[in-house]
């Protein structure tokens, strides 16, 4: 079958048009399905004229590899789709980031045993394979490294090497080097080019590790940001080695809306990129990072949590990542339709990396039918917390932290967060008087206003709810 020319640009085209529809639609809660739509629409475009493509060049023979591969990939990710919870979209985003940046390296070294004499302009054809393969090694290894440090396999705490900053400045320095060598090398000194290129692909992979294993757990919701921009330039790379103008732009999009928002994300911690790369903050999660004593924590039952809700007239619900461990968003939606049902002003305030994801908080509350419009920003509802009644602090602990605006020495200091203890009474729902994921101590636990309800949160939360 002869796909023209015309043809699949036209294809790729829509197909750009659609991933750019998609993006857009995902920046808002109401659009975000029909975003999602419009994802599926532009990939599937790309799918079967990249396939007609295959078999158009090869007689057909190349069905034979694509069509099996394709089957075993989707049953695969359906498969995974349906089982996956939703406090594990993060180390999932991570791993699939990883076959993102390993197709790359292949792509790369597969195009390094091209014939010279067949390419148009064989340097730039070089420097291509070494940018794309140097991305996709760094992008593997970090989004594995990520991966096992969002799924608790290993241990949070970033892992710092001697000299650390100088360790990476001095492996992209060699890179460059071996760019330009690789670049001069005879084309028929194959053994050499491959060489290079071997040394070159250990080292990237070893610079992804290390970037990330020295990043701290606070650190991670960019961590997972910046991986997505890395796997978007990684596919961008592998675009320009096989000529596919779709794949380019499709990486470009990616690589470009992943770093704007790792901006986002890093901003709202108050932290330099550079120095979240570098080494994020964080020790262990679960340890006192603090000898400082705050005084006594005062504990409240369930009852008495409906007892300060039934007399309120405004309610803020500040979620993070032990909401989403306890799975207990459709609890909290059940509550918040309740107190809304008896005229109670009740919203929800969402820090910009709350949980292990951006958006990871927006996302649970409109699974569990959660209005949007009561689901605002941090810098929309901080105003508001004074005038606030009762602020419920379900699974948050480090993003409503006043050490970050009270102790210069802190690990987070600058970090905006939730000024929840402005409220008038503040329950925080906790398992422990544990710190959290930065391994950052919470004075917020020890204040007047401060009232803490143990145990599982989904369990608390349909306790208030019995009480009510």
């Amino acid at each position: 079958m002869d796909v023209s020319t015309t043809l699949v640009s036209g294809a790729y085209l829509i197909a750009g048009l659609f991933f750019i529809l998609a993006l857009s639609g995902l920046s808002k809660h109401e659009t975000a399905r029909m975003g999602n739509r419009y994802g599926i629409a532009g990939m599937v475009i790309a799918l079967v004229v990249t396939v007609l493509l295959a078999g158009d060049r090869t007689d057909w023979n190349g069905l034979f590899w694509i069509l099996p591969a394709m089957v075993v990939a989707a049953v695969l990710g359906m498969s995974v789709a349906r089982k996956v919870e939703m406090t594990q979209m993060p180390e999932l985003i991570a791993i699939l980031h990883s076959f993102v940046g390993l197709a790359a390296v292949l792509v790369g070294w597969n195009s390094s045993y091209e014939e010279h004499a067949a390419i148009a302009y064989p340097t730039i054809h070089d420097v291509e394979v070494f940018v794309g393969v140097f991305i996709g090694a760094v992008t593997f290894t970090g989004s594995i490294v990520a991966y096992l440090k969002l799924s608790a396999k290993i241990k949070s705490a970033p892992k710092m090497l001697p000299a650390h900053n100088l360790v990476n400045l001095g492996i992209i320095a060699v890179f460059v080097v071996l760019t330009i060598i690789y670049c001069l090398v005879d084309p028929e000194n194959m053994f050499l080019r491959q060489l290079l290129l071997g040394i070159m692909t250990l080292l990237a992979l070893f610079l992804g590790w290390h970037l990330v294993s020295s990043i701290g757990g606070g650190d991670m919701p960019v961590v997972v940001s910046m991986l997505n921009s890395y796997s978007g330039w990684a596919a961008a790379a592998a675009g320009f080695l096989l000529n596919n103008a779709l794949l380019i732009i499709t990486g470009a999009l990616v690589g470009s809306s992943g770093a704007f928002l790792s901006y986002i994300m890093c901003k709202g911690m108050n932290r330099n990129f550079l120095a979240v790369i570098s080494g994020g903050f964080g020790v262990e999660g679960g340890t006192v990072a603090s000898d400082t004593d705050y005084g006594e924590h005062r504990e409240i039952t369930a009852e008495g949590a409906a007892e300060l809700l039934r007399e309120a007239k405004s309610v803020v619900i500040t979620p993070g990542y032990g909401m989403a461990t306890a799975q207990a968003q459709h609890a909290v939606a059940e509550i918040t339709k309740v107190l809304r049902g008896k005229g109670v002003n009740v919203r929800f305030g969402i820090h910009p990396v709350a949980g292990r994801l951006p958006g990871h908080m927006n996302v649970l509350l409109a699974e569990a039918k959660v209005p949007y419009d009561i689901v605002l920003e941090m810098d929309e509802i901080n105003d508001d917390l004074a005038d606030t009644d009762v602020v419920l602090v379900i699974g948050a602990n480090d993003t409503v932290n006043p050490a970050a605006m009270d102790d210069p020495n802190s690990p987070i200091a600058g970090m905006p967060v939730l000024h929840v203890w402005e409220a008038g009474d503040v329950i925080v729902f906790k398992r422990s008087m544990a710190t959290g994921y930065a391994g950052v101590q919470n004075p917020l636990f020890f204040k007047e206003n401060t009232q803490m309800l143990f145990g599982d949160a989904k369990e608390r939360v349909e306790d208030i709810l019995k009480a009510l």
